[in-house]
């Protein structure tokens, strides 16, 4: 049985398979909906008679970017 794609893309956007088989649609709509409860979007696409869960998260802001500055926008230098 040939490897699942590691990535695909749904209406231009990528998604991550999370590396498991899931032998019945049960098991992977309750690995869906944990992946859903930490803000991941979600795809299920059955593969050879198995389910694989597919996930994306867009990055909203990077850590601590808050508390960066542009660049050739900070204080002057002496």
């Amino acid at each position: 049985m040939p490897s699942p794609p590691v990535t695909v893309v749904v209406d231009g956007k990528k998604f991550m398979w999370d590396g498991q088989t899931y032998e019945t649609r049960d098991a992977a709509d309750q690995a869906r909906q944990g992946y859903e409860r930490d803000r991941f979007e979600v795809r299920s696409v059955e593969h050879d008679g198995r389910c694989l869960v597919y996930t994306r998260r867009v990055v909203q802001q990077a850590a601590g970017a808050e508390d960066q500055v542009p660049a050739g926008q900070g204080p002057p230098r002496e």
